[in-house]
């Protein structure tokens, strides 16, 4: 039976506790009510991991012997806010926390969900008016 290196211990005991940190609830947030009014909050979690380690023989140490190891691990996370999801009776809403993009085509993107709102209002109205019209 082959043993085990160590470093494969190192790397999973750090990738577990990354897991543990970084679930679903980091990413979508616990939702905020009041007033008929649900909050989602919504981040963008990142995450950097790193690990290395290094195997120490001497010259006058048996083959069958116990190696000596050296390693470590690191990880480093960033959480930063992204949008909220802002439910309001059957309507959902997406507001950004970042500023507004720079370049008018990024800008007509960004208000292509409001435009369609508004015509599906309009036409909703509109049939609506013709119903009544009947």
């Amino acid at each position: 039976m082959e043993k085990q290196h160590p470093i494969g211990d190192l790397m999973a005991t750090t990738m577990q506790k990354i897991r543990e940190i970084a679930d679903v609830n980091t990413i979508i947030g616990q939702p905020i009510e009041a007033d008929g009014v649900t909050i989602i909050p919504i981040s963008r979690l990142t995450v950097g991991f790193a690990s290395g380690g290094s195997d120490f023989a001497s010259k006058n140490q048996k083959p069958e012997g116990d190696n000596s190891f050296g390693g470590g691990s690191g990880a480093g996370m960033s959480l930063s806010p992204v949008a909220f999801l802002i439910v309001k009776d059957a309507t959902v809403r997406l507001l950004p926390v970042a500023p507004h993009p720079g370049s008018a085509v990024d800008r007509v993107v960004d208000m292509v969900p409001d435009v369609l709102d508004k015509v599906t209002g309009i036409i909703e109205k509109q049939q609506g008016k013709d119903k009544e019209a009947l």
